[in-house]
C-alpha cells in the first residue's frame, strides 16, 4: 500500500497539468499534446536507437496530425497521416550511410503511429461538443482507476500471472479488480453528469477498463524486445511518459467511439 500511494502522491500534480490543459482546450489543448507526443517519441526512440530512427520526419508528422485533427476534417487527418512517408524518404535520402534503412523506417512509422493515432483521438475526444472535456476526464478516471486498482489488487491478492512472457509482474487478479475498479470509477464520475445514464456510464467504463490493460501489456512487449526497463525518467523512480500513458494510448481510442455512439 505504501507504493501505491508513492504512485498516487507523484501522479497528483500531473493530474493538475492534465486537468488545466483539458480545460482549457482549443489550441492550448492541441498544443499541449504535442509537446507530450514529442516527449513520447523521444523516449521511444532512446529506446531503439539501434535501429536509427528518423526523428525529425516523426515529429514533423506528429505535429501535423494532431494540427489536422483540431484545425480540419477526418480527410486532413488521413492526408497528414500519408505525408509522413514522404518526410521518410526524404530524411532516409540525405543519409550518407543507408544500411539497414527499411528497419529506421519501420521503427520510426512504429512509434509516430502508436502515439501520434492516440493524441489525435484525445484532440478529436476534447473537441465534442457540450461534453467533450468531460468525456475525455471520464475516460482518464476510468483508465487510471484500472491502472492503479489493478497494481493495488495485484499486490495484495495477486497469485496467477497474467501474460509471464511480456509482463511477469501482472496477475489475474489484478486484471479483475483492476477492471472492477475502472468501471466503478467511470460510473461514480457519471454520477455527476446529468446527461450520462448509468448505463452509458457503466458502458463507457467497461470499454476503457477492458482496453486499458491491453495498452499496458504492449508497451511491455516493446520494451522487452528492446530489453529497457522504463521508458524515461519524468515521473522518477515510476518510469516515462510512455509508462505513465501506455494505457491512454488504447483507452482514448476506444472512448472516443463509445463517446460517439452513447452521446452523439
Amino acid at each position: 500500500m505504501g507504493e501505491t500511494l508513492k504512485r498516487i502522491m507523484v501522479a497528483l500534480p500531473w493530474i493538475v497539468v492534465a486537468l488545466a490543459i483539458i480545460i482549457a482546450g482549443g489550441p492550448w489543448f492541441a498544443a499541449a499534446l504535442v509537446v507530450f507526443g514529442i516527449i513520447g517519441l523521444r523516449e521511444f526512440f532512446t529506446m531503439s536507437a539501434r535501429y536509427r530512427p528518423l526523428q525529425p520526419a516523426a515529429y514533423l508528422g506528429l505535429a501535423g496530425m494532431i494540427a489536422a485533427a483540431y484545425f480540419g476534417t477526418a480527410f486532413n487527418i488521413l492526408l497528414m497521416m500519408a505525408v509522413p512517408f514522404l518526410l521518410f524518404f526524404i530524411f532516409a535520402a540525405e543519409r550518407e550511410a543507408r544500411e539497414n534503412i527499411t528497419a529506421s523506417i519501420a521503427i520510426t512509422a512504429l512509434g509516430l503511429f502508436w502515439i501520434g493515432i492516440p493524441l489525435v483521438h484525445a484532440v478529436l475526444l476534447r473537441e465534442l461538443p457540450d461534453h467533450g472535456g468531460a468525456l475525455l476526464v471520464n475516460v482518464l478516471i476510468g483508465t487510471f482507476g484500472t491502472d492503479t486498482g489493478a497494481y493495488a489488487v495485484g499486490r495484495m491478492f495477486g497469485r496467477h500471472p497474467l501474460s509471464p512472457r511480456l509482463s511477469p509482474n501482472k496477475t489475474v487478479e489484478g486484471l479483475v479488480g483492476g477492471l472492477l475498479i475502472g468501471v466503478l470509477a467511470v460510473w461514480c464520475a457519471g454520477l455527476y453528469q446529468d446527461w450520462l445514464s448509468g448505463t452509458d456510464a457503466l458502458i463507457l467504463g467497461a470499454a476503457v477498463a477492458a482496453t486499458a490493460p491491453i495498452g499496458d501489456l504492449f508497451e511491455s512487449m516493446i520494451k522487452r524486445d528492446l530489453e529497457v526497463k522504463d521508458t524515461g525518467s519524468l515521473f522518477g523512480p515510476h518510469g516515462g511518459l510512455l509508462d505513465r500513458l501506455d494505457a491512454v494510448f488504447f483507452t482514448v481510442v476506444a472512448g472516443y467511439y463509445v463517446s460517439i455512439a452513447l452521446v452523439y
